[in-house]
């Protein structure tokens, strides 16, 4: 994998540094993260779902933390009592995976089901930063408004 130098973008990009990061953070994990095995999904137009598959994990060994536009998921596996394995194929090792998650996008719910954690997120932007309609005036309109106030 060839490796670019991201620092032109440190010092000419003011208040871009978080893609920065990112890309750099990207360029780095040349490991792809492939326990467990999730699907993200697109349900709706502003509804997305992560599904995890997470056999062997109960509740408790489960945690859900969202932070800063940053989604982590992480399994801890109790100590059980040693076991002779003949053959050992079930992974149930700790785990930990972290989403970045767009602006506005916001976890609403996680369910724990047949061994698949399901996490359902929404985009909620704020009615302040949609866009609106502007109306546009004719000239018409101010010389009437100009009539009114003189008379």
């Amino acid at each position: 994998m060839r490796t670019y130098d991201l620092s032109p973008l440190y010092r000419s990009a003011i208040g871009f540094d978080r893609l920065a990061r990112l890309l750099n953070d990207v360029q780095r994990s040349d490991v792809e993260v492939s326990y467990p095995p999730y699907n993200v999904e697109l349900i709706g137009e502003d509804y997305y779902r992560i599904v995890m598959a997470v056999a062997g994990f109960n509740e408790a060994e489960l945690e859900i933390e969202s932070e800063h536009q940053i989604l982590k998921v992480a399994g801890r596996k109790q100590k059980e009592e040693e076991i002779t394995y003949l053959h050992h194929g079930i992974a149930a090792r700790d785990f930990e995976h972290k989403f970045q998650l767009a602006d506005h996008v916001k976890v609403t719910k996680a369910k724990l089901e047949n061994g698949l954690l399901r996490i359902e997120l929404v985009r909620e932007v704020p009615e302040a930063l949609k866009p609106r309609k502007v109306k546009i005036e004719s000239v018409a309109d101010d010389t009437q408004l100009l009539e009114k106030k003189a008379a």
